[in-house]
C-alpha cells in the first residue's frame, strides 16, 4: 500500500503533475544553456587577464585552478543539502550564488584586482557545482523513467550550445575591446598601471551583470514553482558522503578518468586563444581566436550528436578508447607541426571530447544501485581536474613552449584510453563474472 503522499502523486492529481513536469523541461534546457555558456567565458577571460595583469601562464590557468577547486570543495556538501531541501529549491541556492558570483565581477573590476576575480570565479563556480547536484537528477524526473537518458541528453546538449555560442559572444563582448596590447608595470607610473586596469578591466562587467540578470530571473521563476514537485518537500535525509565507494576500483579509476579528462579538455581551452596567437600557428588577434574557440567547443556539440547514435551499437570500452586516443594523437601532431594545420589538429580535440565525459561517468557508477546518487557526487569532486592539469599545463608552457606543453594532456588522454580498455576486458568477461563482482564487492 503506497504512503499517503506517494497515493496522493499517483493518484487523481498524478496526471496534473505530470503535466506541470514537462512544462518544467523547457525552463531546465534555459539553464542548462545559461550555465554552459557562462562556464567558457572562463576561457575568454583567461587571456583578458593574463595581459591585464601581466601574468605567466602558470598565473593566468589560476583562473580554472580557482573556478574547478569549488567542485571538490562543495559538490559532496551540496549533495547533502540538496537531498534535504530538494531539487528546486537546489536549483534556486545554486542559481543565487551563481548571480552572485557574476555580480562580484563589478567590485573587482572596479578595484583592479586579480585575486578579487579569482574569487568571483570561486563563487560563481560554487553555485554551478549545486546546479549539477540538483539539475541532473531533476531532468531524470520530468517525464516517463524509460525516456531518462533521452531528455538528459538532451539537457547536455543545450549545455554544450551555450558553451559553442559562448566563446563568440565573449570574444565580441571582452576580447574585442579595449587595447589589445598587454600593459608593461615596467613602462607605467603605479598609479597610472592601476587606472589602466581600471579602465581594461571595465569590459569585464557587463556580460556578467547581464548572465547575473539571467540568473536571478531563473531564480525568481524556480521559486515560484517550487511546488510543482511534491518530492522536494519529502527528500530523504543523506546517508553520508559514501567515501567507503572508493575501495570499488572501477568507481575509484572512473573518478581519476574524469579528473584527467576534465583537466586535459580545460587545459587545452583555456590555453587555446594564446596558442592560435602565437606566430608559427596563426597569428591570430585575441578576438579571432577567441572565435576559433567557439570550433572548439563547439566539436563537443556535434561529438555528442553523433555519438549519441554511435553508441546504440558500438560498446561504450571501445568508443572511449578510440576517442581519447584520437584526442591524444590529434595534439600531438598539433605540437608538433606549423601554421593553420596546427591550429585545426587541436581544435579537432574538441570532437573527440564529446563522449568521454558522459560515458566515464557511466561506467564509474554502474552497478551501485541505491547508492548511485552517493557514487555520482564522488566522481563530480573528480571534476577538479579541471583546477589541476591546467595549472601544471601553464607551467610547462611558462618553461618549454605552448607546444610542448601539451603533452601534458597527451599523458591524460593516454590514461584514460588505458581506462576504457581495462573496462573492454572487464566486460568481456561476462555477466557471471561481473555479477560475482559484485557479489563480492
Amino acid at each position: 500500500m503506497l504512503p499517503p503522499a506517494r497515493a496522493a502523486d499517483e493518484g487523481a492529481g498524478g496526471e496534473a503533475t505530470d503535466g506541470r513536469r514537462r512544462l518544467l523541461l523547457p525552463i531546465m534546457l534555459a539553464l542548462f544553456f545559461t550555465w554552459g555558456l557562462a562556464t567558457v567565458l572562463v576561457d575568454i577571460i583567461t587571456p583578458k587577464l593574463k595581459g591585464l595583469f601581466a601574468l605567466s601562464y602558470a598565473e593566468a590557468t589560476l583562473t580554472q585552478f580557482c573556478f574547478f577547486l569549488a567542485y571538490a570543495i562543495v559538490s559532496l556538501p551540496a549533495g547533502l543539502l540538496v537531498a534535504r531541501i530538494g531539487y528546486i529549491r537546489g536549483l534556486v541556492l545554486g542559481l543565487a550564488v551563481m548571480a552572485l558570483g557574476g555580480l562580484m565581477f563589478t567590485p573587482a573590476a572596479r578595484i583592479g584586482l586579480y585575486p578579487l576575480f579569482l574569487l568571483a570565479l570561486f563563487v560563481m563556480a560554487s553555485g554551478i557545482a549545486v546546479l549539477q547536484v540538483a539539475a541532473n537528477p531533476l531532468v531524470t524526473r520530468l517525464g516517463p523513467a524509460a525516456q531518462a537518458p533521452s531528455r538528459l541528453t538532451l539537457a547536455q546538449t543545450f549545455n554544450a550550445l551555450g558553451t559553442t555560442v559562448g566563446p563568440a559572444i565573449g570574444a565580441w563582448a571582452i576580447l574585442s575591446r579595449g587595447t589589445q596590447t598587454p600593459l608593461d608595470p615596467a613602462t607605467l607610473s603605479p598609479a597610472a598601471l592601476a587606472a589602466a586596469r581600471q579602465a581594461e578591466a571595465a569590459v569585464l562587467q557587463t556580460p556578467f551583470l547581464v548572465i547575473a540578470g539571467v540568473l536571478i530571473g531563473l531564480a525568481i521563476l524556480f521559486w515560484c514553482l517550487r511546488s510543482w514537485l511534491r518530492e522536494d518537500a519529502r527528500a530523504r535525509p543523506a546517508l553520508g558522503l559514501g567515501l567507503d565507494l572508493l575501495r570499488r576500483p572501477r568507481l575509484a579509476l572512473g573518478a581519476l578518468a574524469i579528473f584527467l579528462y576534465v583537466g586535459a579538455e580545460v587545459a587545452i581551452g583555456t590555453l587555446m586563444v594564446s596558442y592560435l596567437e602565437q606566430p608559427r600557428v596563426l597569428g591570430a588577434d585575441p578576438a579571432s581566436a577567441g572565435h576559433l574557440l567557439s570550433v572548439y567547443w563547439g566539436g563537443a556539440l556535434v561529438g555528442r550528436v553523433v555519438g549519441s547514435v554511435v553508441l546504440r551499437y558500438v560498446r561504450a570500452g571501445a568508443a572511449l578508447a578510440a576517442c581519447a586516443l584520437a584526442a591524444g594523437l590529434l595534439a600531438t601532431v598539433s605540437g608538433l607541426s606549423d601554421g593553420p594545420f596546427a591550429a585545426w589538429t587541436l581544435l579537432a580535440v574538441g570532437l573527440a571530447n564529446a563522449i568521454m565525459f558522459p560515458t566515464i561517468f557511466a561506467m564509474a557508477i554502474e552497478g551501485l544501485g541505491e547508492r548511485t546518487a552517493q557514487g555520482a557526487g564522488i566522481v563530480c569532486v573528480a571534476i577538479v581536474g579541471g583546477a589541476v592539469v591546467p595549472v601544471a599545463t601553464g607551467l610547462l608552457a611558462d618553461h618549454v613552449g605552448l607546444s610542448a606543453a601539451l603533452g601534458a594532456p597527451v599523458l591524460c588522454y593516454l590514461c584514460i584510453a588505458v581506462y576504457a580498455l581495462a573496462n573492454l576486458r572487464e566486460g568481456a568477461a561476462g555477466p557471471e563474472a561481473e555479477s560475482t563482482r559484485a557479489m563480492a564487492a
